[in-house]
């Protein structure tokens, strides 16, 4: 990947107008794949003068469709409610099912339906645990002008992977449980094989 820099900045009116944010393209990135940056203002009168970030991989069934499956519909309703208040970035990324795609994310939850955990379900299909690449962002956040950020997460890898690209993560803030009955498992494994932060009751 060549050196990213910001293409272009628009403003949208989301949430039906309640909340204006820019949206961000760029330009440099070889993928093809269209990651996004969405910048907030911020409306407390107690702004962070660090900003808020929350990198956030697509998830159709969940951001759009309000899949029980998994928690990222409502992590992104989190994100948007937060760094509208605070100021700061979300960095929309394509990586749909941690990497693997929507067709290969459906048949993981094929096998998921036979009894195999998120983990185990990739290997059946010879498929990563994990295929996100979090090095774009740190790219993305650069081009933005952002080196020192509090990062929105209960991802210990996306920290990680931000300081390992030269970025400066002062503070993990995390974010809410949001489990349903149909999303435990899924979260409980996350803790227990990645060392998400989550706390359960």
């Amino acid at each position: 990947m060549s050196k990213l820099t910001e293409k272009r900045r628009v403003v949208i009116p989301v949430r039906a107008g309640d909340v204006m944010a820019e949206f961000i393209s760029f330009d440099g990135d070889d993928s093809g794949k269209e990651h996004i940056g969405i910048f907030f203002e911020g409306k407390s009168s107690e702004k962070n003068d660090i900003p808020l970030v929350r990198l956030h991989s697509e998830c159709l069934t969940g951001d759009v469709f309000g899949s029980g499956r998994c928690d990222c519909g409502e992590q992104l309703d989190e994100a948007i409610d937060r760094i509208n208040q605070e100021g700061g970035y979300i960095l929309y990324l394509r990586q749909e099912g941690r990497g693997i795609g929507l067709y290969s994310k459906l048949d993981a939850y094929a096998l998921q339906d036979q009894g195999y955990d998120t983990y185990q379900a990739n290997e059946m299909l010879h498929l990563p645990e994990d295929g996100r690449d979090f090095g774009v962002a740190a790219e993305m956040l650069k081009a933005v002008g952002v080196t020192k950020l509090r990062l929105l997460t209960n991802n210990p890898d996306k920290a990680k992977q931000l300081i390992e690209h030269g970025i400066d993560v002062v503070e993990l803030v995390p974010t809410k449980v949001h489990m349903n009955q149909h999303n435990r498992q899924y979260l409980e494994t996350k803790a227990k094989r990645k060392h998400h932060t989550l706390k359960f009751d």
